[in-house]
């Protein structure tokens, strides 16, 4: 996975809160046991913690003069990203939201931009406060992506993926699938309460990981909009396999196996380990976000 060098990149689109604090503190979904309890009922990977009623309050995260400039100073060029963690999320960033603005006006729409916030051990949102336990998640309510970069460390050591890049481009690419679902409507279908493998939160869960994949398709094609240039030079075989790899680390069945020590289907909310392979790889290998129709 490269980077073109030359080119700038853009930190509006990134807010760095790391090493902020909560005004009073408060965060309701904590670490330990209540934070492997959150992600085994899948917070994980999702939309906000509202959802689970694992958060009350919204208060905003008050960021340090040392921690709010940092990507704005450090991450200029694509040079960068290709070097460093946080400035490799904001070139995603940037590649995601470039494709999804061009394929909203290809089909006649406008594209609403969605920030990434880049914070550490917890953070205020409209969908309340929230700690690292529960993963990176998108919030409709503020129309934000949460992470902590630690998640990625965890992805390997926790969840078994083989990491890489690219495994972390697929988050933040999943991620803005939920922000794709919230501009088309279609997000507030997984908030009915029910869960299983065929449940609605499922397939929406899928269907974010499709529209991952079809963004990938293109990542290398993409122009962004100050070069002309694709932003992202390459992507090659290996970096979809780490992709798809995480995709299955972060599947139902093997969260649950390896904490729960058992399997139970019908508390699902985020697909099986091949259903999220599955559905990344089609929304690859079509690249077209109408074959993501995880629904019908």
């Amino acid at each position: 996975m490269q980077f073109d060098d030359d080119a700038d990149l853009d930190t509006s689109e990134v807010r760095d809160v790391r090493g902020s604090r909560i005004p009073g503190g408060r965060a309701t979904v904590g670490g330990g046991i209540v934070g492997l309890v959150a992600l085994v009922l899948g917070v994980l990977f999702g939309v906000g913690p509202d959802q689970l009623g694992l958060s009350s309050g919204g208060d905003e995260p008050v960021a340090s003069s040392s921690s709010a400039d940092r990507v704005n100073q450090s991450c200029k060029k694509g040079s960068d990203a290709n070097t460093r963690q946080d400035c490799r999320i904001v070139a995603v960033v940037n590649s995601v939201q470039d494709y999804w603005r061009s394929e909203y006006a290809r089909r006649g729409g406008t594209y609403g931009n969605a920030a990434t916030v880049m914070f550490t051990e917890r953070v205020g949102t409209a969908c309340g406060p929230a700690t690292s336990a529960v993963g990176p998640f998108y919030c409709p309510g503020d129309r934000r992506v949460y992470l902590d970069l630690g998640f990625f460390d965890e992805l390997r050591t926790d969840f078994g993926s083989t990491g890489g890049p690219f495994a972390q481009a697929y988050v933040v690419a999943h991620e803005y699938g939920h922000h794709v679902q919230n501009l088309m409507g279609t997000l507030g279908r997984a908030q009915d309460g029910r869960t299983g493998a065929n449940s609605n939160a499922v397939r929406v869960e899928l269907q974010a990981d499709c529209y991952a994949g079809v963004w990938a398709r293109h990542a290398t094609t993409t122009p962004d909009e100050k070069t002309g240039r694709p932003l992202l030079t390459r992507l090659t075989d290996e970096d979809v396999r780490d992709g798809l790899d995480a995709a299955a680390a972060v599947g139902d069945d093997r969260i649950q196996e390896r904490f729960q020590g058992r399997v139970t289907p019908e508390s699902w909310t985020h697909g099986s380990a091949a259903q999220r392979q599955q559905w990344f790889h089609e929304g690859y290998r079509a690249g077209d976000m109408a074959r993501c129709d995880t629904f019908r």
